[in-house]
């Protein structure tokens, strides 16, 4: 990239870092604390593309989605003080999700350092590493030379073990050093070669310990979820499910783990939970969790499965030593990334006949049960819409969508084929964070080229809506579904429930949504009847550029009384 006797800016040797661990794009919203970064993307321009966002915010979600769909750390650039704290969103979710992600952080000069400068903020305390923090590293590099060791450390952070984030912070003075900063004229310090995630392998012991335990069930049950999972350890997953005739959930969004076709499949184990499923997952005798963390909605608040001491037997399998046995004691914790779990899970051999078979028939048919359409008031059916983005959307299109009552419908009706199909089709945030649907369904086009749809409310939407400019701006086409019901439509129902008739701090006044993508330069449309849906759905998948259908929804019938939560709810009186 450039010769040891010419001069280097650290921005520069920074960005050659990046390119040699392989990033293609990096998100983030300028700042003139890293302006020697920005021009070494402009140097490297032909290897790595700075996308330009609208909001920090947006900018980390883009990075958290790109890590995800990727396995490799989404990179995000921002400035100092509030870049840093409106990225922050970002950051959590990646750490909750379990996502690898490196924020960059332009930061004050080393000369004003600790004397509350412009915009100055302790990001080492900030986003102190902890089981509770934002980030698993935080480190600020004082030492231009020491580039290539803080970015491949880094990056080994971000995906070892448990996969998360790493703040790395940039004092700006820093940046603009020339190198070689040695005395002597050593030659520069040169970007250090491509990091890979090490593998952590079940032992033998440990797998005669759970074919035993499979031996000794009657009602056994499969949770697959968390990060780390690629093409061929979700096919391998497959394969060892269909040796030992197990069925399997996906964990709370994570909905593309498992082919939601395969007739083994039971659901998913999240939010609004099919009540036969929760049924089952109390009724099993034996739980095998291969990545997920088990955490509070994918255990319905530590009731399906039960902390510390679960009543069903516990085999958790997880990439991160730290993380078994720190929330729930497992009969059997094994420390196994999750593209070795799978493969050592598939050469695991089965006997002939098992005695849970017709058990595994009743989940499918619980999880086929729960996708009869229970028809809303009102003049939009969301199961029908939802059923026709199952018929025209492409088998490999990438959904995503934000938190709130509306990502219910598809997390219900929508049935993913599967990253054993060759694609993850799912980016979600399993930390509830309002306003990743649409960046994310941005970041999702331009890193695949594939289609992005995404649904989001009009609370959801409205936080990180302005980054339909990025998305023109780099030619990413999604199509967005907005229900529109000017409500928080999540809170509403809780308030209607706690505290009937009292409803305070969640009416919206909304703008008009089409006509704002329009102004972005988005196509723009409102419908308010279901009829409308397919026609305009076909037209936006036919368009070249983005579309934003708004929904039209009564704000009196969508309230608590015609949610998906409601209807969950009834099926649970029918039940009783």
């Amino acid at each position: 990239m450039t010769t040891s006797s010419e001069p280097l800016i650290a921005g520069h040797l920074l960005v050659q870092c990046l390119i040699e661990q392989g990033v293609t794009h990096a998100f983030g919203v300028p700042g003139e604390s890293y302006l020697a970064v920005l021009d070494g993307f402009h140097r490297y321009r032909d290897q790595i593309r700075f996308i330009i966002n609208r909001q920090e915010g947006g900018a980390a979600f883009m990075a958290e989605a790109h890590g995800k769909l990727t396995g490799r750390p989404g990179v995000c650039f921002v400035t100092r003080g509030p870049g840093a704290t409106n990225a922050s969103i970002g950051v959590h979710t990646a750490f909750q999700d379990s996502t690898p992600m490196v924020l960059f952080v332009g930061d004050v000069a080393s000369d004003t350092r600790d004397r509350e400068a412009f915009q100055e903020v302790d990001f080492l305390s900030y986003f102190g590493p902890s089981t509770k923090g934002f980030a698993k590293r935080v480190e600020r590099i004082d030492d231009a030379r020491r580039i290539p060791e803080y970015v491949a450390r880094a990056f080994a952070t971000a995906m070892n073990g448990r996969p998360g984030p790493v703040v790395l912070v940039l004092p700006e003075d820093m940046l603009t050093q020339l190198l070689p900063l040695a005395p002597d004229g050593a030659a520069a310090p040169q970007a250090l070669p491509r990091v890979t995630a090490v593998q952590a392998w079940s032992d033998p012991g440990s797998l005669q310990t759970l074919r035993q335990m499979l031996m000794q069930a009657q009602r056994p049950l499969v949770i697959a979820g968390g990060s780390g999972w690629t093409v061929q350890a979700a096919q391998a997953l497959q394969r060892f499910a269909e040796n030992w005739k197990l069925p399997v959930g996906n964990a709370f969004r994570r909905q593309d783990t498992f082919d939601n076709h395969h007739p083994q499949y039971a659901g998913d184990v999240g939010i609004g939970i099919n009540p036969r499923l929760a049924a089952r997952v109390r009724d099993a005798d034996l739980i095998l969790a291969i990545g997920p963390r088990l955490g509070e909605m994918t255990s319905s608040g530590y009731t399906l499965i039960e902390a510390p001491r679960p009543r069903q037997k516990l085999v958790h399998m997880h990439a991160s030593a730290e993380e078994l046995n720190r929330v729930y004691q497992a009969d059997l914790a094994i420390n196994v990334s999750m593209s070795a779990a799978a493969r050592s899970l598939e050469v695991l051999s089965a006997p002939i006949t098992l005695p849970w078979q017709a058990w595994t028939q009743a989940c499918h048919d619980d999880y086929l049960a729960n996708l009869v359409p229970q028809t809303p008031p009102g003049d939009i059916d969301m199961p029908a819409i939802v059923a026709t983005l199952q018929q025209h959307l492409p088998k490999d299109a990438v959904l995503t969508s934000g938190a709130g009552n509306f990502a219910s419908w598809v997390h219900r009706y929508y049935r993913h084929h599967g990253l054993a199909k060759g694609a993850r089709t799912q980016l979600a945030p399993t930390n509830g964070a309002m306003g990743y649907g649409v960046p994310a369904g941005i970041a999702a086009a331009i890193t695949t080229g594939r289609l992005a749809f995404t649904i989001a409310g009009d609370g959801d939407f409205l936080m990180n809506g302005q980054e339909l400019a990025t998305a023109v701006q780099y030619g990413a086409k999604t199509i967005i579904v907005l229900l529109n019901n000017s409500m928080f439509g999540t809170i509403r129902m809780h308030q209607e429930r706690e505290y009937p008739q009292h409803v305070s701090g969640s009416e919206l006044c909304n703008p008009d949504f089409a006509a704002l993508a329009r102004a972005y330069g988005y196509a723009g449309v409102r419908i308010s009847r279901t009829a409308e849906f397919e026609p305009e759905l076909l037209a936006a998948l036919a368009r070249a550029q983005g579309t934003l259908i708004e929904v039209m929804l009564d704000p009196e019938v969508i309230s608590i009384r015609s949610t998906l939560s409601a209807i969950t709810q009834a099926a649970l009186t029918r039940q009783k």
